[in-house]
């Protein structure tokens, strides 16, 4: 077990360049990955049950004790990042199915990884929590309307089998995940050790496919679609921060609220793209999957040092 343990949390740890790998191969040789395609739903499934197993009664105190600071973090979230994507969709005149892809992960609720990086950039991680929590069980409601709201503009939108995918992979696996904690506490807390190989392992598996499938047409318009991820992100991560800023919140606040806007449940935009639409409408998210990792660690870095400078400050009038 505890080599199981030591893989598993090595493959957490590295997990961007495993998703970087198995992109590149699964581009160069689309023929041995396209058949994963038809297992994206229940692959994020799996990774949103280990969620589910994570999350107690306690993750929501937050929203109890401090309602505004949650309130804040939701609604910058599900504002600036669905906003950002229908300007850029528009704006740059992206094509339709690129368009929608770049809207879906804009729509989509907090990622998994956010609570890490704001734990490595000395944020509030409590208050994260919540908003990541919150943002998830709010998104069978609020990700489908976005979606209908934004990217009709593109596309027939068809409400009721956005609401299915949703539920299939998000609330249903996190409610099991959240039950079978409850009532199987120690079992579940025994299986948490190996989450981070079985999501690393999903992950991998979804964006190779997603890459597989859309491969012919990654060629043509694979670089624009980074351009508008890494645009699309870097600007969720200063609005937030800005704007938290505006509340009056303070430094630890900013940190949080800003990674919880900037980092999207893109696994989620895979699949809702791979049941709804095309495979090149789940090339935004796939992209977004890995880059949002690399961001986040940069930006989780900068914050942590942001923080020691000011902390630094702090002591130094204290000391005179």
């Amino acid at each position: 077990m505890m080599i199981i343990e030591k893989i598993s949390s090595f493959a957490g740890k590295t997990f961007t360049f495993w998703v970087i790998l198995f992109s590149i191969i699964a581009y160069m040789f689309p023929a041995n990955f396209n058949w994963i395609g038809g297992y994206v739903v229940p692959l994020l499934g799996i990774v949103m049950f280990g969620m589910g197993l994570t999350l107690s009664a306690a993750d929501f105190k937050e929203v109890f004790r401090r309602p505004k600071d949650v309130a804040i973090g939701v609604v910058c979230h599900y504002i600036i990042m669905p906003g950002l994507a229908f300007l850029l969709a528009w704006g740059l005149d992206l094509p339709p199915e690129v368009a929608v892809g770049v809207i879906l992960v804009g729509c989509c609720p907090s990622g998994t990884a956010s609570n890490v990086m704001v734990f490595l950039a000395r944020g509030d991680v409590a208050l994260a929590v919540s908003i990541a929590s919150v943002s998830t069980i709010l998104a069978p409601i609020v990700t489908p309307l976005l979606i209908l709201l934004l990217a009709s503009k593109w596309v027939d939108i068809n409400m009721w089998s956005l609401l299915v995918s949703i539920l299939q992979v998000v609330i249903i696996p996190l409610a099991l995940g959240f039950l079978i904690k409850k009532f199987f506490g120690r079992q579940a807390e025994a299986s948490v050790k190996v989450l981070p190989l079985v999501s690393t392992v999903a992950i991998v598996l979804i964006v190779a496919g997603v890459v597989a499938g859309s491969q012919a047409k990654l060629a043509t318009t694979g670089p624009l679609i980074f351009a508008v991820v890494i645009l699309h992100n870097v600007l969720g991560f200063l609005l937030g921060f800005f704007l938290s800023r505006l509340f009056g919140m303070n430094l630890a606040k900013q940190k949080a609220v800003a990674m919880e806007v900037g980092m999207q449940n893109s696994g989620l935009g895979v699949a809702i793209a791979t049941a709804n639409f095309s495979p090149l409408a789940a090339v935004p998210s796939a992209i977004f999957s890995v880059w949002h990792n690399i961001s986040g660690s940069i930006l989780a870095f900068i914050f942590s040092r942001l923080g020691d400078k000011k902390e630094n400050i702090s002591n130094f009038t204290i000391n005179k």
